[in-house]
């Protein structure tokens, strides 16, 4: 197998690019890191001598270049079947499934209204109606999940899987921003910013220099 290098954005502030750095992380697979930082005059450039999308994140993998999460962490999954990147059982796998596909194509007053920020600590409390289906709905779809699982283990299906890598983000959101949740929901939140790969990346992203305007509130 090639080494993996993933190209990715600023941690502070890139959710797509946390979430295969993730799942790589908390799978034990080998990586090195590349940060491209965003929103600089020389992003794009730097981006494009990548992938053909000039985004982030990208997977290189010997002669394969994949991007886009989803797809990276499928890959991922493809690549190392092993690490049960996906949980065994086929019925909690397409539930993980669906749920992964719907993050990543959803929730679009959450992303807008409540940009990624490690650095951000507020209580907001200017909830709009699509924000508040958009946090309902999360909330539901995390309560299933531990519902469904039995709460054994910390995570949405017991053990870490892809599901979670796609979730992080909205828990580092809701964890910024004060966002209100159920006692199921928080039990949830509470062990993924206790994973020591996601205080690894929040760490590294305080640290970080660059000041994105439109990711500040």
């Amino acid at each position: 197998m090639h080494m993996n290098q993933l190209v990715i954005g600023n941690k502070n502030y890139s959710s797509w690019s946390l979430r295969p750095w993730l799942l790589l992380r908390e799978k034990g697979i080998a990586f090195t890191e590349t940060i491209i930082p965003l929103y600089m005059d020389n992003s794009k450039e730097a981006l494009l001598q990548y992938s053909p999308a000039g985004m982030v994140p990208v997977l290189l993998q010997g002669d394969i270049t994949i991007w886009d999460s989803m797809a990276i962490c499928e890959h991922i999954a493809e690549s190392y079947p092993e690490k049960g990147c996906w949980p065994k059982d086929p019925t909690a796998r397409a539930f993980a499934r669906s749920i992964s596909y719907e993050m990543h194509s959803g929730f679009f007053s959450i992303r807008n209204t409540l940009p990624m920020n490690c650095r951000q600590k507020m209580v907001f409390d200017n909830i709009s109606p699509e924000l508040a289906s958009d946090i309902a709905r999360i909330c539901e779809i995390w309560r299933t999940c531990r519902e469904q699982s039995g709460a054994t283990g910390d995570y949405l299906f017991g053990a870490f899987s892809i599901a979670d890598a796609m979730f992080a983000p909205i828990v580092l959101r809701f964890n910024s921003y004060g966002i209100k949740v159920g006692e199921l929901e928080q039990q949830y939140m509470d062990s993924m910013l206790a994973n020591g790969s996601v205080r690894e990346w929040v760490e590294a992203g305080i640290l970080e220099k660059e000041i994105i305007e439109i990711c500040e509130m």
